[in-house]
């Protein structure tokens, strides 16, 4: 199957996202404006019905394009080697990044993105991991990796639901519809001290990544109609549960930013015209990893030093270049690297991919993650050989993963 508009997508949500902290930034923060954020107000928010900001926009466009991109991927690969691809595409980047925050934050140019004045020796390390999401109250001195959790989380489900993945797909996001929405529950009815903020969080977001899911599974007729809907359902019923107990941070308007992403994935993950190869897109695209790490970092120090001598659309194009150029490096530096030390690690222990796989292209890599490394990036194209050696997947079903219309 050939995502040819992943690129596209990435673009799209890398620059969603992008605006999302800036108009943050200059409104929440600043309480000033600026004349793109009076447009994108009337046309997407007043009109469009979407967040303030477009909070959410671009990270629902991530989190669809993992589910869709790598459901193949989950069921054909063995779950050591298909954690070990996913989890190391983001670590190099990930530690480079935790890195550069904490030597931000204690040189007094950055502040937290939670409470914390600072950050002691423990909670760097736990960072590192990830953990200081865990803790009460939140230590985050990166606060976008927050959406690492959610796909580290997706994947070891992936992982540990692969013989029913494999046997019957569509239960997989159903199950896991069920399991978001008791958490969900837990957190809103157990005392306080018990309960996790963090996994709500993720349990409100992982709908965005089974919706992906159920669309490949569609696409490539691993489910009837009938399925996909009532799998649809179940996600809009999280999400519309998790907007009535207020776990969504930034507006009430997610269902709606859902089924607007949900629209855009169905009419650009497989187009395959000009603009998905425009060099511009596809530098985004195989940069949106190191710009998403890294933008806030940047954003608001480079606004601050330049605003009162270029204005504020020179400072935020300021912002843009600096950004730019520090994704290029930790994209060049650790993550082109990073992924090929990975890739020939995983090699070196399960041995080379098969000649089916490799013959069926590249694996593909996620919507947020690094787009090299692992056991390379692209589009997902398993053949009907290797994904009916799967017990459950018949040779019919495995054919209609290569040609789904």
């Amino acid at each position: 199957m050939n995502f040819g508009g992943a690129n596209l997508l990435r673009a799209l949500a890398v620059l969603a996202v992008l605006y999302s902290h800036i108009s943050l930034y200059l409104i929440d923060d600043l309480g000033t404006g600026w004349w793109l954020i009076d447009v994108v107000y009337e046309t997407l928010v007043d009109d469009g019905g979407l967040n303030q900001h477009l909070s959410f926009l671009g990270v629902a466009v991530f989190m669809m394009l993992t589910g869709l991109m790598l459901t193949a991927s989950a069921a054909r690969q063995t779950p050591g080697r298909f954690l070990f691809n996913r989890v190391g595409r983001l670590l190099p980047g990930l530690w480079v990044a935790i890195a550069l925050a904490v030597v931000l934050v204690r040189l007094g140019v950055n502040g937290m993105f939670s409470p914390q004045d600072t950050v002691t020796n423990s909670q760097v390390a736990l960072s590192f991991v990830l953990g200081g999401f865990f803790l009460k109250p939140e230590v985050a001195v990166l606060g976008v990796v927050w959406t690492l959790v959610v796909q580290v989380i997706f994947y070891l489900y992936l992982a540990a639901a692969r013989p029913l993945l494999r046997a019957v797909p569509v239960a997989v996001p159903i199950l896991g519809s069920v399991l978001c929405a008791l958490v969900l529950l837990y957190n809103q009815f157990v005392p306080q001290p018990y309960s996790v903020p963090m996994l709500g969080k993720v349990a409100a977001t992982l709908p965005a990544l089974f919706i992906g899911q159920i669309i490949y599974l569609g696409w490539a007729r691993l489910a009837s109609w009938r399925w996909v809907v009532v799998a649809m359902i179940a996600q809009f019923e999280v999400v519309r549960l998790a907007t009535d107990i207020r776990v969504y941070w930034s507006g009430d308007r997610y269902l709606w930013t859902i089924v607007v992403v949900t629209a855009a994935v169905l009419a650009l993950a497989r187009f395959d015209g000009a603009a998905g190869r425009w060099p511009v897109v596809r530098w985004v695209a195989t940069r949106s990893y190191a710009i998403y790490l890294l933008h806030t970092l940047i954003l608001y120090r480079v606004y601050e030093l330049t605003v009162g001598h270029v204005g504020k659309t020179g400072a935020v194009l300021a912002f843009l270049l600096v950004t730019a150029l520090a994704s290029e490096a930790m994209y060049r530096f650790v993550e082109v690297p990073g992924g090929r030390w990975v890739g020939d690690l995983a090699a070196r222990i399960w041995g080379p991919r098969s000649a089916t796989a490799a013959a069926a292209g590249p694996e593909p890599s996620a919507g947020l993650e690094s787009s090299v490394g692992g056991e390379s990036s692209g589009d997902a194209r398993p053949t009907a050989s290797n994904i009916a050696a799967c017990p459950g997947m018949t040779t019919s079903s495995a054919t209609r993963l290569q040609n789904p219309t």
